[in-house]
């Protein structure tokens, strides 16, 4: 598109879904110069996605302070994310280095929370125009590329907006993509999902306590006004008893946890929900004219909560790319180039992640490379802050699972002294207590 036919669209450009991903693009491009029309079809502002792990990554850390949130964030009672992780060879603890440097972070915050902040932040900044409870129901087409949209405004009819570039922001089962004839690629997940929310719940450390159960999994998640998020994540061979009483199991489930967390002396402060079928799925983040950003391109399996913090790092990776060829005027052959480099730094960055999810997510127990790195993460504090910067998306699975880290963990292993029960001494007429040593 040459200068003076850019005058001529409507906006730079139309983004479809005013979630995470959605208003954090507006927000970049914005800042940047571009005019963007940001659209969603829900017409309440406060509106917020009910079902998610309520998890920030803490790859998505840079993202949040580009966006100038974590201030925000904080004030609203966003809670540093910390975890520990049951195993069968005992619990992994992740801890500062011996240098004393921290170890990453970002935040548990629920969405009713979060999506407030990001859209009241999308809404207030100059060149972003939200057009709630605007539905797109088609895409405006030339020789092949997106140029807009159609959209229906509800009892205000149906209006056009021409674009230079359109993206989708609008989930997994993303209306963008299928309008665009974006195919998709589906990978069957054979667990299930339920969790509920707690008041008052007392947790190891006051942090993230998650159980892999093998297949099975779970976790206990500290969020913003004093809420703790219990799932629970079961292989779909138990799926006949959640389904005969989902209180009944959900409530078992949590209870036979190790070292479980007393949810019978808590105040549970929600419903029961979740979902018996999440499939992952994955598109092609770019085409001429489109791109997709969040669940919209990649959505991965809720157990690993990465979905906000992927939706974070996709929308600036396009803000990167593409703001400045925007800026600079650019036609419709260069802005199609930003926008095949943003699709080669998506996959780069995160088609290795999915593929290890994708294979998880068939409901089975460790295999051999997993055994071997958890167990000595379990037994070793450098294996564990490895464990720890794999789990925050901060580094890669061949990065993860290098020669150099493979056989730390193989000698880590092979020296371990496992514990063993000794009687400890007993008061008179009792029988030994044991206790554990190494």
């Amino acid at each position: 598109m040459s200068t003076a036919e850019s005058r001529t669209a409507d906006y730079d450009v139309v983004i479809s879904g005013a979630s995470v991903a959605g208003c954090a693009a507006a927000i970049l491009l914005a800042r940047r110069g571009a005019r963007v029309a940001l659209l969603d079809r829900r017409s309440d502002p406060a509106a917020y996605k009910v079902l998610c792990t309520h998890y920030l990554q803490p790859c998505a850390l840079p993202v949040l302070k580009e966006l100038d949130l974590v201030e925000a964030l904080e004030e609203a009672g966003a809670v540093r994310n910390e975890a520990r992780w049951y195993t069968r060879w005992g619990w992994i603890e992740p801890k500062p280095g011996p240098d004393g440097e921290p170890l990453p972070h970002a935040y548990n915050v629920r969405r009713q929370t979060l999506d407030r902040i990001v859209r009241e932040r999308a809404a207030a900044t100059p060149g972003v125009d939200l057009l709630l409870g605007h539905t797109v129901v088609g895409l405006l087409r030339d020789g092949g590329r997106t140029t807009g949209v159609k959209a229906d405004c509800g009892g205000s009819g149906e209006r056009e907006l021409r674009a230079r570039v359109v993206v989708g922001a609008d989930g997994k089962d993303s209306a963008t993509a299928r309008l665009a004839g974006v195919p998709v690629k589906t990978h069957a997940n054979e667990r299930f999902s339920y969790f509920a929310h707690f008041e008052d719940l007392e947790l190891v450390g006051g942090i993230t306590q998650s159980w892999f159960l093998e297949p099975d999994m779970a976790y206990a998640m500290p969020n913003d006004g004093g809420v703790t998020v219990v799932a629970v994540i079961p292989s779909k061979e138990r799926l006949p008893q959640f389904r005969a009483d989902l209180e009944g199991a959900y409530l078992d489930f949590v209870r036979d946890l190790p070292e479980a967390p007393a949810i019978d002396r808590a105040t549970r402060v929600s419903k029961i929900i979740g979902t018996v079928n999440y499939p992952l799925m994955s598109r092609r983040p770019a085409s001429p004219g489109l791109a997709l950003i969040g669940d919209a391109a990649l959505t991965s399996d809720p157990l690993w909560g990465v979905g906000c913090g992927w939706a974070l790092q996709s929308a600036s990776w396009l803000a990167d790319v593409l703001a400045p060829v925007l800026a600079a005027a650019g036609g419709a052959d260069e802005i199609d180039k930003a926008l095949a480099g943003y699709g080669r730094r998506h996959r780069g960055a995160l088609r290795g992640h999915q593929h290890l999810i994708a294979d998880y997510a068939k409901g089975r127990p460790f295999n051999a490379f997993e055994r071997l790195m958890f167990s000595a993460a379990a037994r070793n504090d450098a294996m564990a802050r490895h464990m720890h910067l794999f789990a925050s998306r901060l580094v890669g699975p061949l990065r993860f699972l290098n020669p150099g880290a493979l056989l730390r963990a193989l000698w880590v292993n092979l020296t371990h002294r496992p514990t063993r029960p000794v009687p400890a001494p007993a008061p008179s007429g009792e029988s030994p207590r044991f206790r554990t040593v190494a």
